[in-house]
């Protein structure tokens, strides 16, 4: 149908969008994963998994082997909750009740979820320095206050934290204790449990995030702050710790399953949020994943192999290559490290010459809830061959030379 000249002009639908929808951003890493879809582009910017390591042919008998036993069943809506098996199976390694686990549409949603249910306008929302920029933008639509605590190599500052909750009232705390997102640290045993217990004194819920903890490199483990807090609660409902974790770093991410295990009023209310999003997480992806899980311990030792090697390859070309005064971290584990540049130099404009230079990064800024970081950016290793994490760590190490002089 042709429109005709005397068409009426563009609709204002820009005034008519709610306070909730204008505080929202597009993400940052998922903009500059755009400029870098180039081909000739070395990109060290997405925090994607490797795909050469996905078990596809595990896949595919999956698939076949769940639509032969469950027919039309696999391919039906299901309950919000998610499919039984799948949260027995969950609930089982952690010793927890299956009601205590709720599946959801990958981890994502699951701290929208729990941002609808638990952060009212104003509320004040704790998060690390830098923390994980999909969790800010889970979180401001709720229009909460973020109160940033300060991190070094061994995690948040659990000072800080203390002195901070003397004197702030706190809706919420967000960490990712392992191998976090985007500096690759992980939280010492000792503040895991002095969080734990500071939190708990304060009465301040805290949203654990574990998409990394099974890809350590070292092989070496600590207790999750949920377990830490079930220890001290001694009972599921007791727990002031929400856990949420997913198979997307460890199976397939484009499945999009995930869980959060916490006490049933969370629980309750996260079903009721759930079936206004989506309903349920679709039914055959919840039932492939159940039929690889036989596998997925072998699957976890062929990822963690692969990205401890190309970890450690480009914590070497960094040693090599990098101006001296540039600081890095050197990860245990997960699929991230955090590079901090000396003197003023701000990394976001900075992209643009190391693109001219066939690299890509994330930088920093978008990390922090009220910005800073300015002279950091993130790199992730895991989808780049030794070739690529020799030639893209060359040229970024020009591009910060030319910057520095």
């Amino acid at each position: 149908m042709s429109v005709p000249a005397s068409a009426v002009p563009a609709f204002d639908f820009t005034s008519r969008l709610s306070r909730r929808a204008q505080t929202m951003s597009a993400s940052a890493i998922r903009e500059i994963l755009k400029v870098t879809q180039r081909p000739d582009v070395i990109s060290f910017a997405g925090g994607l998994p490797a795909p050469e390591l996905f078990p596809l042919e595990d896949v595919r008998r999956a698939a076949d082997a769940v639509l032969t036993r469950y027919g039309p069943a696999a391919l039906q809506y299901s309950t919000t909750e998610g499919h039984p098996p799948l949260r027995e199976w969950i609930a089982a390694r952690h010793g927890i009740p299956a009601a205590n686990v709720q599946i959801t549409t990958g981890s994502q949603q699951a701290l929208d979820l729990l941002g609808k249910i638990l952060i009212d306008e104003g509320d004040t929302v704790l998060v690390e320095a830098p923390t994980y920029l999909g969790a800010l933008q889970s979180f401001q639509p709720y229009l909460p206050t973020y109160q940033e605590i300060p991190t070094d190599d061994e995690g948040i500052d659990v000072d800080a934290l203390e002195a901070l909750l003397a004197r702030t009232s706190v809706k919420v705390m967000y960490v990712i204790p392992n191998f976090q997102n985007p500096t690759g640290r992980t939280l010492s045993l000792d503040r895991r449990r002095r969080l734990v217990e500071i939190t708990a004194r304060h009465g301040v819920p805290v949203i654990e995030d574990d998409p990394y903890g099974q890809l350590t490199f070292t092989g070496e483990t600590y207790p999750s702050l949920y377990e830490l807090g079930l220890e001290r609660a001694g009972s599921v409902e007791g727990n002031h710790v929400i856990y949420c974790s997913s198979f997307s770093k460890t199976l397939v991410p484009g499945l999009r399953d995930a869980w959060v295990q916490a006490a049933s009023p969370v629980i309750l209310k996260l079903i009721t949020a759930k079936q206004g999003a989506d309903l349920h997480t679709p039914t055959l992806n919840q039932m492939i994943i159940t039929e690889l899980l036989p596998i997925l311990p072998r699957q976890v030792d062929v990822v963690k192999k692969a990205y401890g090697e190309r970890a450690a390859f480009m914590i070497s070309r960094l040693e090599a290559e990098f101006p001296e005064g540039v600081a890095f971290t050197r990860p245990k584990g997960g699929m991230f490290l955090w590079v901090t540049v000396p003197g003023d130099i701000d990394t976001t404009p900075l992209l643009s010459r190391a693109v001219e230079r066939k690299v890509a990064y994330v930088p920093g800024s978008p990390f922090f809830a009220h910005g800073g970081g300015k002279n950091t950016m993130r790199l992730s290793y895991t989808s780049a061959t030794p070739d690529q994490i020799r030639e893209g760590i060359h040229a970024l190490a020009g591009t910060l030379r030319d910057a520095l002089a």
